[in-house]
Order: structure tokens, then C-alpha cells, then sequence
């Protein structure tokens, strides 16, 4: 099957909510991406603990966040596929389904593998999240589209910011296992409200999936992903580290030749090759990266002995606590962040939030005395965040044909995870490069850390750069265009 160009798509024809089940159904989405995005820090307060906890090696325990990232990875474009085909709401529903059942098996588990089988599991789970940015595009009324995409964007990194000192606190007052007896109760309510409150409507799109893309992209990106991930425990001259980032990379390759070829694709190649969807992706790598730096920075600043000489000696829970503010900063900043998309285009909006992140950044690299002085980093840095994130789904939900709605986000989210691995990566990098001696243990020294805000701070300025570079879109001029269908080609402008 040919899918259509932009100028070919249709309308979805779903009609939006109004009203207070506009806020209802606006409140639910954004709540269930949170409990999504949650999932990622749980076990970060535990994870020294988690080899004695589950009877294994640090190596081992290690998993437990990485087979969360893998399987959210390979989960975001096949859900929004999924998505497109079947209907949002029932893969929504699903998702939190999957959730319910992964916390739940967290919760109970004693050894390492059904520990590890749930987290993957709450990363497949993850698949929610951009389901439900292009559902709330499709279901909001249209003078709240932009506030609302913005708003369930922000809840990501609100997410990430509210689960670090939560964690924190479930496991020093309670059992270890009370974390994800929490997580599963989350998951209920994300399940309840989404099955009763978000409207069951017409998106479906039928398709036959595409199995074999299905496992080739699986086994490219879980390699590719692992060697990035791993490349700093196993060493990066490691035979193992290589052999997976370069066996992940050409399969990556086999799998885009047989998507060109498809009649049905799980990931339409041509579709990603336009121009403002390539650059809309090649940004979100960028700017995934640049805002990784300060959740990968700022709490091993904060938590460092102060001994060092520029440690602050703060607790995990103290740590969360600072920075914390930096979550509630991304929603107040994402009314801001839907009216400048109104007035100026989603590409500029996106450029000017990626600066702010830089000069967050820039900002924390002179400011690393006082705990409340990176906590300003963070808020500046969170700013950009709020200000900027929500430019990514909107740039492809007027990029895509409708029918490819899903997919199309769930490859941009599988983007700014890759930015946030790589980002990972280079920090470790980085931070095991420049040590000092402490004690006979060797720690980053000062300036690895200034690098390390430096190299953030670089990348959201390379994502500005290219932001620039997607071509710019007048603003429809009917008030009978289509929500979500993408403008004509013969409106949009080079930049």
C-alpha cells in the first residue's frame, strides 16, 4: 500500500471534546504520561542497594535501568503504530494495562530475572506516552490544542524530576518493595480513568503489521542502544562494546532497506526523509542530549562528598528535593510555550526553548557552590525544556499524513531517547576521564563536571541550529483546516 503525502492526507475525522471532558480527558492523558515518565526514576535510590536486594553482581542489577530504556526504545514507534492501526484509546488502555501487571511484578519479585522481565516490561509501557500526545492533539478543542500538547509534553520531565525525591522518600520510610506497590496503584487509577474518561472514537486505520520490521528494528536498536549504554562499564575499546554498536547499526540498515521496500511499513522511511521531519528528528537527538546533562550532573554534584573541595554533601532525598522545582518549571512554562507556537511557528518556539537550556547550562558551570545556585541552573535549564518540548509533536503532527500520527511521534520520542543514551554515555565518558584521587578511589574532578555542562550546553545550541533549518509553515488561514492534518506543501517556506 502507497501511503498518501501530506498533500493526500485526509482528516481523521474525530471530532473534539469540549468542555469540562476537555479538561477531564486533557488531566487523564497528562496523568498517565506521568506515571509513565515515573517509572524511569524509581529505582534510582535503590540501585546500590538492588545487588544485595536481589542476591546478584552490581553488573547485574545494573539491568534495571537499562532494560527499561531498551524496551521503551523499541516500544514508543511500534505502540504508535499499533496506535494508528487499532484505535489510540485501546492501545492507551493496553499500555496501562502492561503497566499494572509490570509494577505489580516488580512489586512481589525476590530475584533478578522477574525483577528485570517487569522493568522492561513498565518500559514497553512507555509506549503510552506518545500515543497520547498525538490523542490529545486529536481530542482537545482547538483553542486548547497547543496549551494541551504542550502540557502532556512537560509531564515527561515532571515525571522525572517528581520520582527522584518520591523514590527517595518510599525507600528510606518504607521496604524496598513499597516503590512499586506505589507504581502499581498509579498504574489502576492511569488504567481506570483512561478507559472510562478518554472517549472511545473512529482513528483506526487497518493495516497488517509489519512482524519481521517489528524484530529487525528490536534487535538493531536493543544492540545499538546497549553498546552506547554499556560502552563505558565494558570499556570503550571493548570488543563487546563495538561489536553491538556496529552489529545495532547494520541491521538498523537491513531493516530501513526492507521498510523501503514494504508494501505496509512498521516505520514509513519516506515519510521521515522529509525534510521537516528529518530535521524535526535530527533536533530531538540534539536537544535530548543537551537536556539529559543536568539530570546526569547536577545530583552527582549535589551528593558528592565534601571533602572534594566542591562536593555538596547532600542526601538523594535532599538531592530530589532541589531538584524538583525544575519539573513544576516545565508545565508553568508550557502555556508560555503553546502561545509562542501560535504567534511565531512551533520551529522558532523549539529553537529559543533549546537556548535556554544552554544558558541553564552555561550557568551551572560557573554556579556549582551552592546547592541553590544549581538549582537556578536547573530552572533555567527546565525552562527551555517547557518552553521547547512541545514544538517536537507538533512539528510532526503537521508534517505526517494523519494515518501515520502515532508511529510518526513514537519515532520522535525513540529520537530524544537516543539524544538522552548518547548523552548518558558521553557524560560517563567524560566523568571517568578527569578523576581525582580520594581515599584510593577515583573521582571526576571539578572540571569533568564543568565539561560535562559545557558539552550539554553545546548540544542545545547545535539543536537551535538545526531547528532553523526546518522549513517554516504559514499558518492555515481557513478555520476550517483539519486538526492534525498537515499543512500543504505549497504553504510551506524554506527557512
Amino acid at each position: 500500500m502507497n501511503h498518501p503525502s501530506p498533500t493526500e492526507s485526509v482528516a481523521s475525522g474525530v471530532t473534539p471534546v469540549t468542555g469540562s471532558r476537555a479538561t477531564a480527558v486533557i488531566v487523564t492523558l497528562c496523568f498517565g504520561s506521568l506515571a509513565g515518565a515515573l517509572m524511569q526514576s524509581l529505582v534510582i535510590p535503590i540501585q546500590s542497594e538492588l545487588p544485595d536486594l536481589l542476591n546478584t553482581s552490581a553488573a547485574n542489577a545494573s539491568w534495571a535501568i537499562t532494560a527499561t530504556l531498551l524496551a521503551a526504545g523499541v516500544s514508543m514507534p511500534v505502540t504508535g503504530r499499533l496506535a494508528d492501526m487499532y484505535g489510540k484509546k485501546r492501545v492507551m488502555v493496553a499500555s496501562a494495562a502492561i503497566l499494572v501487571v509490570a509494577s505489580l511484578l516488580c512489586a512481589v519479585a525476590t530475584g533478578l530475572i522477574p525483577f528485570l522481565v517487569g522493568r522492561a516490561l513498565q518500559g514497553v509501557a512507555m509506549g503510552y506516552i506518545p500515543v497520547a500526545i498525538s490523542a490529545v492533539r486529536e481530542l482537545a478543542p482547538k483553542e486548547k490544542q497547543g496549551t494541551a500538547v504542550a502540557t502532556v509534553s512537560a509531564t515527561l520531565g515532571v515525571g522525572g524530576a517528581l520520582g527522584l525525591p518520591l523514590a527517595a522518600w518510599i525507600a528510606q520510610t518504607f521496604d524496598w518493595h513499597a516503590l512499586f506497590y506505589v507504581s502499581t496503584g498509579l498504574a489502576v487509577v492511569v488504567l481506570v480513568l483512561t478507559a472510562l474518561v478518554v472517549p472511545t472514537v473512529n482513528d483506526t486505520h487497518p493495516a497488517r503489521i509489519d512482524f519481521v520490521g517489528v524484530v529487525l528494528m528490536a534487535i538493531g536498536l536493543v544492540s545499538l542502544l546497549v553498546g552506547i549504554s554499556k560502552g563505558s562499564t565494558w570499556g570503550w575499546t571493548d570488543t563487546t562494546t563495538w561489536s553491538c554498536i556496529v552489529g545495532g547499526l547494520l541491521v538498523l540498515l537491513v531493516f530501513g532497506v526492507f521498510e523501503l521496500r514494504h508494501h505496509d511499513p512498521l516505520v514509513d522511511l519516506r515519510t521521515t526523509a522529509r525534510r521537516p521531519v528529518l530535521f524535526t528528528n535530527l533536533a530531538a537527538v540534539l536537544i535530548g542530549f543537551g537536556m539529559m546533562a543536568s539530570s546526569i550532573v547536577v545530583p552527582q554534584l549535589l551528593q558528592m562528598d565534601e571533602r572534594t573541595g566542591y562536593g555538596l554533601g547532600q542526601t538523594i532525598l535532599e538531592a530530589g528535593l532541589w531538584m524538583f522545582p525544575g519539573g513544576l518549571m516545565m508545565l508553568v512554562f508550557a502555556p508560555l510555550s503553546a502561545r509562542l507556537m501560535t504567534t511565531i511557528g512551533a520551529r522558532l518556539t523549539l529553537s529559543i526553548g533549546a537556548v535556554v537550556i544552554a544558558v541553564g547550562y552555561t550557568f551551572g558551570a560557573f554556579m556549582m557552590d551552592e546547592p541553590w545556585k544549581l538549582m537556578v541552573s536547573v530552572l533555567i535549564s527546565s525552562a527551555g525544556v517547557g518552553i521547547g518540548y512541545a514544538s517536537f509533536p507538533t512539528l510532526i503532527l503537521d508534517n505526517v499524513p494523519v494515518e501515520e500520527a502515532g508511529s510518526s511521534v513514537g519515532v520522535n520520542s525513540l529520537m530524544r531517547s537516543m539524544g538522552t543514551t548518547i548523552a548518558g554515555a558521553a557524560m560517563a565518558a567524560v566523568l571517568t576521564s578527569r578523576t581525582m584521587d580520594m581515599g584510593g578511589f577515583a573521582i571526576p574532578s571539578e572540571s569533568a563536571f564543568q565539561t560535562c555542562f559545557f558539552i550539554g550546553a553545546g548540544a542545545a545550541l547545535a539543536g537551535a541550529l538545526v531547528a532553523l533549518l526546518i522549513p517554516r509553515q504559514q499558518r492555515p488561514t481557513s478555520s476550517s483546516t483539519t486538526v492534525g492534518s498537515p499543512t500543504r506543501e505549497s504553504e510551506v517556506v524554506p527557512a
